[in-house]
């Protein structure tokens, strides 16, 4: 029994059970290739796109836009689309009148449907599906559902955008009316066009009317009326041309955000760049045979060896 496992030991227990080890193996190899072929295992084929983030794309938090397309292209509402749009219920074979439908439907999914981010920031989907071509119609499926679904999540943020700078808009630009009645009475009333261009004209010209001695000449009383018209209403039109221009100046401002949220809105914009499109394969991608194959003998190889090995000891006893 000290030396029933010493290799040399071993290696004769093998080699004597040769012939049974060998039988095993053909055996294993011809059932697993067997039952790893189509007649047991439907074959699936893959089909891989590759999108990348737009400019477009605004992020909510501290996640890159690469991690909101994922997160965006990972969501339920995105893979009942999908499992809507190509009546996958039918082709996995579950009955929507099952309690458990979601769940199940979704496990099913998320086996066959996989979503990563790369290296190189873009995100990857890839589709396995006994249909080569309907694995590429679902994958080029989710970027347009991907690129749907932020439109429709960027237009809920940019209409209460246009609500909110639209109503901003109409008060800017009803103070921009009134200031400019207010403006229109004092240019009409007191001939005030130009603050500070009118002040230092008439300060030249009351110069020279005094120094001429000609200030009681129609021209010397017309220049001290405008002079009078400055000091009364000059600093209260100066204001208000400054409010104007300080309310124009806002209402550009609001404009420029407007006219771009509108954008927004009315135009329906590309998210996610298509960087790799998806195309049928050509060859399926599951199940590994091979891998099978290796898999399976080899297990059917190692309980061979523990049950001859077994015999042996109860022998020995």
């Amino acid at each position: 029994m000290a030396n029933f496992f010493d290799n040399q030991h071993l290696l004769g227990i093998l080699w004597k059970w040769k012939k049974h080890l060998i039988i095993v193996g053909i055996l294993a190899i011809a059932f697993s290739t067997l039952f790893s072929s189509s007649l047991f295992i439907k074959p699936k084929f893959k089909s891989t796109a590759r999108i990348y983030p737009s400019f477009n794309i605004y992020t909510y938090s501290d996640e890159s836009e690469s991690e909101q397309l994922l997160e965006i292209s990972n969501s339920q509402d995105i893979k009942f689309k999908v499992i809507d749009a190509f009546n996958l219920a039918d082709v996995y074979g579950i009955s929507k009148q099952d309690p458990l439908y979601r769940t199940y439907m979704l496990a099913e999914f998320n086996d066959n449907v996989g979503f990563k981010k790369t290296e190189y920031e873009t995100v990857e989907i890839s589709v396995l599906d006994t249909d080569p071509q309907r694995a590429c119609l679902m994958c080029d499926s989710i970027v347009s559902f991907v690129n749907e679904k932020i439109n429709s999540l960027h237009r809920v943020k940019f209409e209460e955008v246009v609500r909110s700078t639209g109503s901003g808009l109409k008060k800017v630009n009803h103070e921009i009316d009134s200031l400019e009645e207010k403006l229109n009475f004092l240019r009409g009333k007191y001939k005030l066009l130009d603050y500070e261009s009118q002040a230092e004209q008439i300060t030249k010209g009351m110069v020279k009317v005094l120094s001429e001695g000609k200030k009681n000449t129609a021209g010397g009383k017309e220049l001290e009326q405008w002079m009078n018209n400055l000091q009364e209403k000059g600093g209260e039109y100066n204001l208000l041309t400054k409010a104007q221009e300080n309310c124009i100046f806002e209402r550009d401002s609001i404009k420029m955000v407007y006219d771009r949220s509108l954008g927004y809105v009315k135009n329906k914009l590309v998210y996610g760049h298509m960087v790799q499109s998806p195309v049928p394969a050509d060859k399926k991608s599951y199940p590994v045979r091979w891998l099978i194959i290796l898999a399976s003998t080899f297990a059917a190889l190692f309980v061979a060896m523990l049950a001859i090995l077994v015999l042996e000891n109860q022998k020995n006893d």
